[in-house]
């Protein structure tokens, strides 16, 4: 008889079970883009910053979908390891001058100390790419402008 006094508690406990995974269950979920999003907000705001170089600058379409992709190939150092990664900049294009990048164009790359795989060159607030340099024509001298030496 004294068994008896269980099964309420039990049918309590299974039924807030069931409640509990429904609700998880119904909470939506984050597209990749969201996911990706955070991921460099996350390197920008706690990532460390090492040197790298630009390997290439890859346009590829994805079979399935057939959007565009550009991914921008980098290389860095992290402890004596050689990592070679991409990021996916399709979303970060306006940012970038793609015809800039070059093979061992010199770049600053964030890294998560904890998962030095975990990497990115650009993000919507921080930019690793470096600019070449600018060349200026040399400039004449007064003298040599208006024809007169002194």
């Amino acid at each position: 008889m004294s068994s008896l006094r269980y099964y309420p508690m039990l049918v309590i406990g299974a039924s807030a079970a069931l409640l509990g995974y429904a609700m998880l269950s119904r909470k939506s979920k984050k597209s990749p883009e969201q996911l990706e999003y955070e991921r460099r907000t996350d390197l920008t705001q706690g990532g460390r910053i090492i040197d790298g170089n630009i390997i290439d600058v890859q346009e590829l379409e994805d079979d399935e979908t057939g959007r565009q992709m550009i991914l921008l190939i980098y290389s860095y150092d992290v402890a004596g390891v050689t990592y070679e990664a991409s990021q996916d900049v399709t979303h970060l294009r306006q940012l970038i001058d793609l015809y800039s990048c070059r093979l061992g164009l010199p770049a600053s790359v964030r890294y998560d100390p904890h998962n030095p795989g975990d990497s990115i060159v650009i993000s919507e607030t921080w930019s690793g790419l470096r600019k070449p340099a600018i060349r200026l024509q040399p400039q004449k001298m007064e003298s040599e402008k208006s024809g007169t030496f002194v």
